[in-house]
């Protein structure tokens, strides 16, 4: 079975975030998304430190589906350099293991 990855950005705007959530799950490329609230991000962006509000998003998804998702991600992504991690998750329910697999197949 496929090893779970969890892979998450943020974004500008919940309606950019609702959207990434979506068209990853409705493509099998996620077998879930969530959409975390609203958080205050501190970062330095072009030699000066700004602050300004994000959303998270967090999709589930097997192993052999991590390099689509991430292509997705990048390629619809407002942001010019957006972050996007990638962890790979150990033991965990098989059972949802086996869910995440099953969900991602075209």
């Amino acid at each position: 079975m496929d090893q779970i990855c969890v892979v998450t950005t943020v974004v500008d705007a919940r309606s950019v975030a609702d959207v990434l959530a979506a068209t990853a799950v409705a493509g099998r490329l996620a077998a879930c998304a969530q959409v975390g609230g609203q958080v205050d991000s501190t970062y330095w962006w072009r030699s000066a430190m700004e602050t300004s509000a994000e959303w998270s998003v967090q999709f589930k998804t097997a192993s052999d589906r991590v390099d689509a998702l991430v292509d997705q991600i990048r390629a619809s992504h407002p942001y010019e350099v957006p972050e996007i991690l990638v962890t790979r998750v150990g033991s965990g329910n098989p059972d949802y293991s086996a869910w995440v697999h099953e969900q991602t197949r075209p």
